[in-house]
């Protein structure tokens, strides 16, 4: 047979048309929300090189847009005109009220996704803002801890130097000391493409001195924490954005699980 049928596999309509060229019959599955005529359309020309003009038009001979939708092609009969051949088709009647209801469950499903991607989109923003600020604070940060370990160090050294040994015993030992840290910040860079600024240094000693040294050098601690506080929030935010067992669960019961 060389007509037109249209049948529902798992709730998709599939559109079998024998094309032109060899005269084979293909199947077309087509989402009945989001597709359109012209998506149909474009399918059979991809499909056949053959094909040179292809129209849809109702019953009544008008012709179909291309902007119209699956669901709505398929309400009623039409005709499908491939090259000078024209096809007869008659869509399967189903309930209404069914269809109706699978329209709606659909469009809801595909509202929350767009409504996720749209989210998503604003927090990655929101999260490169965030760090884009924070980058000056973090330079700043590092360059303290740096100062830090070297005024710790010259202080162990003078003290060494002047009170305890003489500069005859210790100019040898500042030597070596000074060669073997050049050496380990350089396998530092080597192994890890970072400067050797200590990420790691969380300690108490370490707070204590940083809070300090901020007030000295009028670091601003405030706009600190708060831009690391907001990095972290946007990159929950984001993680529970992206999952998708979690996405409708409430924020409760998210912070709970993490």
């Amino acid at each position: 047979s060389v007509e037109v049928t249209v049948v529902y596999q798992n709730g998709l309509p599939v559109i079998s048309v024998s094309l032109p060229s060899r005269r084979e019959r293909c199947q077309f599955t087509l989402k009945p929300i989001s597709d359109s005529v012209g998506v149909f359309l474009q399918q059979l020309r991809a499909e056949d090189r053959g094909i040179d003009r292809v129209a849809i038009y109702s019953a009544d001979g008008t012709r179909v847009a291309s902007s119209t939708g699956i669901d709505l092609l398929l309400l009623d009969d039409f005709k499908l005109i491939i090259n000078d051949v024209t096809y007869h088709v008659r869509p399967p009647k189903r309930d209404r009220d069914f269809y109706l209801l699978y329209c709606s469950v659909f469009l809801e499903l595909g509202v929350q996704y767009s409504h996720q991607l749209n989210k998503e989109k604003e927090l990655i923003g929101r999260l490169e803002e965030l760090k884009e600020q924070l980058a000056p604070l973090e330079k700043v940060r590092s360059f303290s801890v740096c100062l830090a370990y070297m005024a710790t160090q010259f202080g162990i050294l003078a003290r060494l130097t002047w009170w305890e040994y003489s500069w005859d015993i210790m100019e040898p030992v500042t030597y070596f000391i000074t060669y073997g840290s050049a050496m380990a910040m350089y396998a530092y860079f080597v192994m890890t493409r970072q400067e050797y600024v200590y990420p790691d240094a969380r300690d108490r000693q370490y707070l204590l001195f940083f809070h300090k040294g901020a007030k000295k050098t009028r670091f601003d601690l405030e706009k600190y924490n708060q831009l690391k506080d907001a990095i972290a929030q946007a990159e929950l935010d984001l993680k529970r954005l992206r999952d998708p067992l979690q996405v409708h669960l409430p924020i409760q019961q998210i912070s709970e699980k993490d």
